[in-house]
């Protein structure tokens, strides 16, 4: 199992701070998440069923009639490499790792790709597996060079692989609204922009034939009734959608301005998070830690990565602990 943001209570263990007072800047979640009614009693008395509302609301917000629901992106990147021979897949390093250790365990054989090297690496390829933005380092590539890569990579039977999780409220970089190609495959997630990580919903847009038999791999019932219901209104809501957008991306700029301030420059970073390069990451990965403060820390490269805290308090707190571990590298 590989590690991921937002293990709080195997934080609160390691460092004796109570859960209740940590501050988990961990995962890249929107922190002021889309409001979630009163659930009504039947969604906990009947089973889902595929034919209500999701489907629909989810053409609308992502603007394509080809796609399936399935029980987060995380479902998907499991399953997709059961559905080709075995292939040389290209992958980011660093980058999301679920993505190259689902590949890998199906007996594909991996190969990493420089992020400025991609037109010389693609011939060596089968399938591209590319986070836009990134995961951690925000990177974003343009729709033209996306479907060239496409191109070049359909015309041999390959994929392009575009897991685009943070991509909401950047509609110009996605892919989504385009009509369905072969080899092309779109991976979305409402956990990140709409902070409801804990429903376990994703969209996966591709034709009609590769997402029929990714369905007969999955199952019935992918997602609960539940969570289908608070996602189908959560992707409706337009008035709540424009307005994070807007906040989300001043908050991303906030951020990346206060780390620069307290004197660690991101190296990178989107709207949910900044990505932070140093060579001493566990040292200050530690120091906040022992403030309650918990970042999601990468061994190579070293580096850190900070989401977003939660209203003003939790930012003026971030700030002081920026400071602190400031004077303590000073001293040291």
């Amino acid at each position: 199992m590989l590690e991921h943001g937002g293990r709080l209570r195997q934080a609160a263990s390691q460092y004796g701070i109570a859960l209740s007072d940590w501050l988990d800047l961990s995962t890249g979640i929107n922190p002021n998440g889309w409001p979630v009614p009163a659930i009504p009693a039947e969604c906990w008395q009947r089973l889902p069923e595929d034919d209500d509302s999701l489907l629909p609301a989810a053409r609308e917000y992502y603007q394509n009639e080809s796609l399936l629901a399935v029980a987060g992106s995380q479902a998907a990147i499991q399953t997709l490499p059961l559905l080709r021979l075995k292939s040389r897949v290209g992958v980011l390093h660093p980058a999301y790792a679920e993505h190259a250790a689902g590949w890998q365990k199906a007996g594909h054989q991996i190969i990493v790709v420089d992020a400025e090297q991609i037109d010389a690496q693609l011939d060596e390829l089968d399938v591209l597996i590319l986070i836009n933005p990134n995961n951690p380092t925000g990177k974003l590539w343009r729709k033209k060079q996306l479907l060239a890569w496409h191109e070049r990579l359909a015309g041999r039977g390959g994929w392009l692989l575009v897991d685009e999780a943070f991509m909401d409220g950047m509609p110009e970089y996605s892919l989504s609204p385009l009509p369905v190609r072969p080899g092309l495959i779109v991976l979305r997630s409402i956990g990140k922009f709409f902070g409801l990580a804990g429903i376990r919903c994703g969209f996966v847009i591709a034709e009609s034939d590769l997402l029929r038999r990714l369905a007969e791999q999955l199952g019935p019932w992918p997602i609960s009734h539940p969570g289908r219901y608070v996602a189908t209104l959560a992707l409706a809501d337009r008035q709540w959608q424009q307005a994070t957008a807007l906040s989300l991306a001043n908050q991303g700029e906030r951020l990346r301005k206060l780390l620069s301030d307290s004197g660690w420059p991101p190296t990178g970073g989107c709207h949910l998070f900044q990505w932070l390069e140093i060579e001493n990451a566990a040292i200050l990965h530690d120091q906040l830690a022992r403030q309650g403060i918990l970042t999601r820390l990468f061994q190579y490269p070293a580096s850190l990565r900070f989401g977003l805290p939660n209203g003003e308090p939790a930012w003026q707190r971030l700030t002081q602990a920026l400071a602190d571990s400031k004077m303590t590298a000073l001293r040291q």
